[in-house]
């Protein structure tokens, strides 16, 4: 089976773990919506098997869950256009990452960045599910034989170990079964800074609320966030190289840029030569323009979550009519006795 004959197919998730801000929206849902619209089929899942790696509490993770998927859509993803998933409601996720425990090798795991960051020097005390994290996430992304995959930088590392765990399985078996997905990783504002301090990315663990825009916010707050936003007593370049060495200044062009949907060099054509003073109310004007109908569709979908779960039920329906052929071939390749119908 040559990369040609696999269906084009696009496959990504977040991780419900409540707080959705800015930089969750431009650097995936947003880019999500993007991929929607191409003539490729998309599957977009809410990640609870990886958010258990760490202890969540049962009520949150729900909650979460349900605030994650009301953020999708929200966002403009349609559910009859996309397929919506809960990770959990899909088994062939688990089973299939089972068969990839069994072909990744222990020294591809601890050389993921992501593990030794979250594990840090308590490695004996993390999760085994934190080690094998990456493992899932192929297993996420190859029971679909989805062909691209939208992420961030800091995924760009668990996508390569994914084509490994392909042709290591492919080589392994004399197939040409899994696709090498390809990672997506586009945008002026991928990588999203914290408004107080743009050398930190934008983060829901930051202890100032201050330090980001929640897509829960009313048009009032994402105002004032960004009125009060760190910047420098310069004014704006007219080029990009001017921001170099600028990390706020760099920001805030970054994400006008994102929302407005225009290249860096294109905004500041427009507003170089401004202060601050000038170019954040025009930030302001445009971030509560774009997110604020986000916000009053989540709140909706919340108030009344059985939207939320019959969409999530249907998407588990409409996924595992892919997933499920995909892991019986894969039983057939390993030399797992299929059941019998009886």
């Amino acid at each position: 089976m040559s990369e040609s004959s696999f269906t084009p197919r696009v496959f990504s998730g977040i991780q419900p773990s409540g707080n959705l801000h800015l930089g969750n929206y431009l650097g995936a849902l947003k880019r999500f919506v993007d991929w929607q619209a191409k003539d490729m089929e998309t599957i977009y899942c809410m990640v609870d098997l990886h958010a258990i790696t760490v202890w969540q509490d049962p009520k949150d993770l729900q909650k979460s869950t349900r605030e994650l998927c009301a953020g999708f859509i929200a966002a403009g993803l349609d559910p009859e256009k996309s397929i919506l998933i809960n990770q959990s409601q899909v088994p062939e996720h688990a089973q299939l990452a089972w068969i990839f425990n069994c072909v990744a090798r222990m020294g591809w795991m601890q050389r993921m960045t992501q593990w030794k960051d979250k594990a840090g020097k308590n490695q004996q005390n993390a999760s085994l599910g934190l080690f094998a994290y990456p493992a899932l996430m192929a297993a996420d992304i190859l029971v679909y034989h989805a062909t691209h995959v939208p992420v961030g930088e800091d995924q760009k590392q668990h996508l390569e170990l994914t084509r490994d765990i392909a042709i290591k399985f492919n080589h392994d078996y004399g197939v040409d079964f899994f696709p090498e997905t390809q990672p997506v990783i586009e945008g002026a504002a991928t990588r999203v800074m914290s408004l107080r301090d743009g050398s930190k990315k934008m983060s829901k663990s930051d202890a100032s609320d201050a330090s980001r825009i929640n897509m829960t916010d009313d048009a009032d707050t994402i105002a004032k966030k960004i009125r009060k936003a760190k910047t420098d007593p310069d004014g704006l370049p007219s080029e990009a190289k001017g921001l170099e060495e600028r990390p706020e200044a760099r920001n805030l062009v970054n994400i006008y840029a994102a929302l407005m949907e225009h290249s860096v060099d294109q905004v500041l054509a427009d507003v170089g030569g401004k202060q601050f003073s000038e170019f954040k109310p025009m930030l302001a004007e445009l971030a509560v323009e774009k997110l604020a109908p986000i916000s009053t569709e989540m709140s909706r979908l919340m108030d009344d979550h059985t939207e939320i779960d019959r969409i999530l039920t249907r998407g588990s329906q409409r996924a595992r009519a892919i997933t499920a052929p995909i892991l019986r071939q894969t039983y057939d390749i390993v030399g797992m006795v299929p059941p019998v119908t009886v």
